[in-house]
C-alpha cells in the first residue's frame, strides 16, 4: 500500500511542473485524496460491503468534486489533474500512468448489469471534458483531446478529437512499405487533385496564368498543398 502511495505521489511530482513536492501534493492535490479514498472503497466494496464502500467514495466526493464509483479498478501512478466534475463509472477499467484531466466523464450507455462503462490502456492522456461513453476501449499510449466525444474503441497509440471523436493520426511509427506491399494511394486525396488540377486546366484557359497545386498526404496521414486557391 505504502509503495503504491508514493508511486502516486511521483507521478504527479513528474507530470504536473507546479508540483514542487510530494509532501505538497499528499496534502493539497485533490486528485490524489480521491484516488487514495477510492482504494479505501474499492476494498471495501470487493469485501461485499457496499454501503460502506459508497459512503467513502461519496464522502470522497464531497470533498474532492471527483466521483469515481467503489466498483471501479484503478491502476498505479494515475494522475487526476484539478479533478473537477470527474466521473469514472463502476464497471471502468483505468491502467497505469494514466493522465486524467478536469471534467473527464467515464460513463455508460446501457442500463444492464454488465461491462457498460470505458476501459482505458497504459499511458493514456484524456483531455479536459473529454467523455468516454460505452463499454469501449481505449489502447495504450492513445491521446483524447479536450471536450472529444468518442462512443468507439480505437487502437493503441491513435489520437481523437471531436464530436464524434475521431482518430486523426497515429502516434505510432509507420513501416515503411516495401515492394511486395505497396502503399495505397489515399482515394479522397487522388480526387481532390484531380478535381484542383482540372479547375486551375480551367482557369488557366480564361485568364492564362494559373497553374495548378499539388495535393498530397504527409506522413502523418494530413492532406497538405502549396496554396488551396482556386
Amino acid at each position: 500500500m505504502w509503495n503504491r502511495m508514493r508511486r502516486d505521489l511521483r507521478s504527479v511530482v513528474e507530470r504536473d511542473p507546479a508540483a514542487r513536492t510530494e509532501l505538497e501534493v499528499a496534502l493539497l492535490y485533490p486528485g490524489v485524496h480521491a484516488l487514495w479514498a477510492h482504494r479505501a472503497s474499492h476494498w471495501l466494496w470487493g469485501r461485499d460491503a457496499k454501503f460502506a464502500g459508497r459512503a467513502v467514495s461519496q464522502f470522497a466526493r464531497w470533498a474532492t468534486g471527483i466521483e469515481i464509483h467503489p466498483g471501479a479498478e484503478i491502476g498505479e501512478g494515475v494522475f487526476i489533474d484539478h479533478g473537477a466534475a470527474v466521473v469514472i463509472g463502476e464497471t471502468a477499467i483505468v491502467g497505469d500512468d494514466v493522465t486524467i484531466y478536469h471534467g473527464v466523464t467515464l460513463g455508460g450507455t446501457s442500463l444492464e448489469h454488465v461491462k457498460r462503462h470505458p476501459t482505458i490502456g497504459n499511458r493514456v492522456v484524456l483531455g479536459a471534458g473529454a467523455k468516454l461513453l460505452g463499454n469501449i476501449e481505449v489502447g495504450d499510449d492513445s491521446r483524447v483531446g479536450a471536450n472529444a466525444v468518442l462512443v468507439r474503441s480505437v487502437d493503441a497509440n491513435s489520437v481523437v478529437v471531436g464530436v464524434p471523436g475521431q482518430v486523426v493520426k497515429s502516434t505510432a511509427p509507420e513501416p515503411k512499405p516495401t515492394n511486395a506491399e505497396p502503399k495505397d494511394p489515399d482515394p479522397v486525396s487522388t480526387s481532390l487533385q484531380s478535381l484542383l488540377t482540372r479547375v486551375a486546366e480551367l482557369e488557366k484557359q480564361v485568364a492564362g496564368h494559373v497553374q495548378p497545386q499539388e495535393l498530397y498526404v504527409n506522413a502523418v496521414g494530413d492532406w497538405q498543398a502549396a496554396d488551396f486557391v482556386i
